[in-house]
């Protein structure tokens, strides 16, 4: 979790949108799999809302975690 943390700093700091996305993504997926669903969602959102912004293909899969973990919240 502290490595993406710095990651997503990172992207932040040279506006690398796309990778602060998949960043987001990640530490979403680690907080799922840790069964903080509060937390994963508040990493998947902003995900799914950058990813959609940019019509990546990605945005579908992001999309389909949020459901699970909302279904599991």
């Amino acid at each position: 979790m502290a490595l993406y943390n710095q990651v997503l700093e990172i992207d932040e700091r040279i506006g690398n949108v796309q990778g602060k996305a998949i960043t987001l993504w990640r530490l979403g997926h680690l907080a799922e799999q840790q069964g903080e669903y509060t937390k994963a969602i508040s990493y998947l959102q902003p995900a799914l809302e950058i990813l959609q912004r940019l019509k990546s293909p990605d945005a579908e899969s992001v999309s389909a975690s949020l459901d699970r973990v909302m279904g599991n919240s």
